[in-house]
């Protein structure tokens, strides 16, 4: 086996004119990784930032995303409230333990049961943030830790992201600059820190394997929905 393989390496290797002991790999390596090269943006995607969030909104929306705007956060308990009476849903919620979502007013909606934790099998409705939101195809990127567990993301059938405004970008790159920029300021080595699942997701979760009829909820939940938090960016 180890044979075999050291076969195909050979083989890769001369197709691309490197040795194993070449001293500029590791260099050109580690020159890549510095400077994040980008590619060419899209011009629909260089906008001004009110411009990002209704493109973002659009983009959401035409994949059968449902939005909610406010005007700050104490208004979110009360549009996931009327969410869950709009789709005829327990009052139950299981909710990420990420500090926007703990330092929300739930306590002006008495009727909310509000359960931090992972998601299981049992839950219906998640809520969670997002890490950024993505305006050039209205994607929603997702990183996990230990206040986002992942399964929020996939594991109940309905899935609601609180996310500010301030957090939707142009495009891709912006949104992975954005996390290095976050993981550039903390006390750990950006390797260390690096999140375990970083997702993106866009629209609710659908497949067309079968026939080629389309079946929302096969791979994750069946309805997304956003509020999204107009805080002055």
């Amino acid at each position: 086996m180890s044979s075999s393989r050291d076969r195909i390496f050979a083989t890769l290797r001369a197709g691309l004119k490197h040795t194993v002991d070449d001293p500029a790999r590791p260099a050109a390596v580690a020159e890549r990784i510095a400077s994040h090269p980008r590619n060419l943006l899209p011009q629909r995607a260089q906008l001004p930032h009110a411009e990002q969030v209704a493109l973002f909104t659009a983009k959401v929306e035409a994949l059968t995303v449902t939005v909610d705007s406010v005007a700050g956060v104490a208004d979110v308990p009360g549009r996931i409230a009327d969410y869950l009476a709009r789709h005829n849903l327990p009052s139950r919620l299981r909710v990420a333990p990420d500090p926007l979502l703990q330092s929300l007013p739930w306590s002006e909606r008495p009727m909310l049961q509000i359960d931090y934790g992972g998601g299981r099998s049992q839950d219906l409705v998640s809520v969670t943030p997002a890490f950024a939101a993505i305006a050039e195809t209205g994607t929603l990127m997702l990183q996990s830790s230990s206040t986002t567990p992942t399964t929020l993301h996939f594991v109940p059938d309905h899935h609601i992201v609180v996310l500010k405004e301030s957090q939707v970008t142009g495009t891709l790159e912006e949104a992975f600059q954005r996390l290095r920029d976050k993981l550039a300021k903390s006390d750990k080595d950006w390797v260390e820190n690096w999140p375990r699942t970083v997702n993106f997701v866009t629209g609710p979760s659908r497949t067309a394997d079968i026939e080629g009829v389309p079946v929302l909820g096969a791979h994750g939940p069946r309805r997304l929905h956003i509020v999204l938090i107009a805080d002055g960016a």
